[in-house]
């Protein structure tokens, strides 16, 4: 396995970015092992959450051994709390850049597959929603989405008033990364109108995975989407158990949520 920090210059950004890499790529013979035959490699985009870092799911997860196993790369970009998603006024398009720009990156550096079955975007929290959020936007890039304790807090801002303060944020942070908050509802940033988009148009939804927590503070909006998806009749797998937000929960759903993306693994 190798792990990797990469340094290079994104376009959607307008900066020097880095993100982090994890690469099974091991050709050592382990007896009792099934020999690695070297085919493209599946990917997993895998994002934060609010306050953290890209060094997030390397520190406070096992995602290292689950790549080993599931022979997945696994690509941690940093979303500094822009919620992935395009801040045009100041030419930082973290959409872009997570949803299209790092996976044609990542597939011209390392030996990916470049089949959309075969690419997933997923993450926890803030990370959950830009998976979403993502996921939908760059349908054609994306056959699945994990989707972890999502902050799907667009339910919530539309139409916010001036003195909204969620304890996380407050009318003119949430007015700095999504905009006008009265117009946020039918948006590219509103998951509810990019699946009804995509639709519309005839294009291929990729399969959702969600879970949430019983006591998570996320819980309702989760329980929104989720019934949002069921009266539409996409494609989705819920799961939801005791548990707050939290690495505990994070670390359990993320190795059943590879389980339900990658069924074949290697022993």
């Amino acid at each position: 396995m190798a792990m990797l920090q990469v340094n290079f210059h994104s376009n959607a950004l307008q900066r020097e970015v880095v993100f982090n890499a994890i690469i099974p790529i091991d050709t050592m013979e382990i007896p009792g092992r099934q020999k690695n035959n070297q085919e493209p490699l599946k990917a997993l985009y895998l994002l934060h959450g609010y306050s953290g870092g890209l060094t997030d799911w390397i520190s406070f997860s096992k995602i290292r051994e689950l790549s080993d196993k599931y022979l997945v790369a696994v690509f941690m970009p940093a979303g500094e709390n822009h919620f992935y998603i395009d801040d045009e006024d100041r030419r930082a398009l973290y959409g872009e850049y997570v949803g299209n720009e790092l996976v044609k990156y990542t597939r011209e550096l390392f030996p990916l597959s470049h089949r959309k079955e075969d690419t997933f975007i997923g993450g926890f929290s803030m990370g959950g929603y830009g998976a979403i959020r993502n996921g939908l936007k760059y349908a054609d890039n994306f056959g699945r989405i994990i989707a972890l304790s999502s902050a799907l807090i667009t339910y919530k801002i539309h139409n916010a008033s001036t003195d909204y303060d969620d304890g996380v944020g407050n009318y003119k942070y949430f007015k700095s990364i999504f905009g006008d908050l009265t117009q946020l509802q039918g948006s590219d940033k509103d998951p509810e109108a990019l699946i009804n988009n995509l639709k519309n148009t005839n294009t291929c939804i990729p399969s959702i995975y969600l879970a949430c927590g019983t006591e998570d503070f996320l819980l309702d909006v989760n329980h929104k989407f989720r019934d949002f998806l069921q009266s539409e009749k996409v494609e989705h797998s819920y799961l939801e158990s005791p548990g707050e937000h939290s690495w505990e929960f994070w670390n359990e759903y993320i190795e059943k949520a590879l389980s339900w993306a990658i069924p074949t693994v290697r022993n």
